[in-house]
């Protein structure tokens, strides 16, 4: 996926947000099980919503029906319609664009491409370095922090090791824990 970049309007292009990931095949009449990646399924993946895929050959896709079974999203898709055609898309990757300028309704809540490059601090004000990625991670999510001297250091992005994130003034505050930043001393 690509970040941002400007058009020949000027205008930022779209942004591609990944929503999900289709999974098996449920049932026999063209239903897939979808891992989401997104915390609002309900808009992204309302029926009638166009998908990308990755890879793109196999896309896009329109969603013909959304429904949730034992917790698990379900997928119906126009032209996919038989359990063959399900498992033939399995594993690809499902994609929105997005405005770059959209924000999520939760102040508490971020895309990855408003933390990526944005400075890190520790609690005393000393530089830390920079986030190279959001890992989405099963247990949580996880900023990996790039520092100008020493290797990149994970911290889990939980609200007691990261109290301040604050995208408008391009910063983001850390506290972590004792010794994970001496981590990189262990032998």
């Amino acid at each position: 996926m690509s970040p941002e970049a400007d058009t020949p309007s000027g205008r930022p292009e779209a942004l591609r947000l990944v929503v999900g990931r289709i999974g098996r095949a449920h049932g026999i009449r063209g239903q897939a099980t979808v891992e989401v990646r997104t915390d609002d399924p309900d808009l992204r993946f309302a029926p009638g919503s166009r998908l990308l895929t990755e890879p793109a050959e196999r896309g896009p896709l329109v969603v013909s029906d959304m429904r949730f079974h034992s917790g698990i999203l379900l997928l119906s898709f126009e032209g996919v319609a038989d359990r063959n055609a399900v498992e033939a898309l399995r594993n690809t990757i499902l994609v929105v664009e997005a405005d770059p300028d959209e924000t999520p309704d939760d102040p508490d809540e971020y895309y990855d491409h408003q933390l990526v490059g944005l400075p890190v601090e520790l609690a005393d004000g000393s530089v830390l370095g920079e986030i190279a990625d959001l890992l989405h991670l099963p247990g949580q999510d996880v900023l990996a922090v790039k520092r100008p001297a020493g290797p990149e250091v994970l911290i889990p992005f939980i609200k007691q090791f990261v109290p301040t994130v604050d995208v408008a003034g391009g910063r983001v505050v850390v506290d972590p824990p004792a010794g994970l930043l001496d981590l990189d001393s262990v032998e």
